[in-house]
């Protein structure tokens, strides 16, 4: 079964510096029917204008991945870390027992654009950890390149739960093809361009929850990027 929340149907804010949509409750974003999917709680979809950014704020309990698709994006966080994350690279951060950071756009002239992604840990109270890692773009092209998973499988940053998440890039025309192992679910979100999910239409911004499904086929209609998620 495949279930499409589409781009539009998200909730949405512009607040001039940040224009963001979230297809889970988030914030002022609150609906009871969209809380997350498994262990899947916030995806958001963010563009923050050159010079702003989120200040110093604090996490407590959630593994969080960053996935630039355009721009740059500066973190900081109180354990110390500093660093620029670039499309083609992932960023993670275990906000466990509380870990204070912040997000800013370096640029004076280009917004960046990003997906903050929010996943349940395993359990409650670990300790707070960062990581980042860049992947080639050919890695992705008409091709699943793991990018998060729960031992760091094949170069991939390491989070505290049990998740796979890929990235691909299909041309038009070009079909990845995923195997979904019983009792897993996906979320799949197009980040950009359109694609098909078996006979399904995805376009920039939509997402869609699979169950019970043995296999799933991404064909790309326009040049895409979108992101796989394999959850418990």
């Amino acid at each position: 079964m495949v279930t499409v929340r589409k781009a539009d149907d998200r909730g949405h804010f512009d607040h001039g510096w940040l224009n963001t949509f979230h297809t889970f409750s988030f914030a002022d974003y609150q609906d009871p029917t969209h809380m997350g999917f498994r262990v899947l709680r916030v995806i958001n979809e963010d563009r923050v204008q050159a010079g702003r950014g989120f200040p110093a704020h604090g996490h407590r309990d959630m593994e969080i991945l960053s996935y630039v698709l355009a721009g740059a994006l500066e973190h900081k966080d109180s354990l110390g870390n500093g660093s620029i994350i670039r499309p083609g690279e992932v960023q993670r951060m275990s906000a466990g027992t509380g870990v204070t950071h912040s997000e800013f756009n370096p640029s004076v002239s280009e917004t960046v654009h990003f997906l903050q992604i929010w996943f349940l840990p395993e359990r409650r109270g670990l300790a707070p950890g960062y990581e980042q890692r860049a992947f080639a773009p050919d890695e992705m092209h008409n091709r699943l390149r793991l990018v998060a998973s729960r031992h760091g499988r094949d170069g991939s940053v390491t989070i505290q739960q049990d998740v796979d998440v890929y990235a691909t890039r299909p041309d038009a025309g070009a079909e990845v093809r995923y195997e979904v192992r019983p009792g897993r679910h996906l979320w799949v979100q197009a980040a950009r361009g359109a694609l098909r999910l078996n006979t399904h239409p995805l376009e920039t911004g939509d997402g869609a929850a699979v169950s019970d499904e043995s296999v799933v086929r991404l064909t790309g209609v326009r040049e895409a990027e979108a992101l796989v998620f394999d959850l418990p």
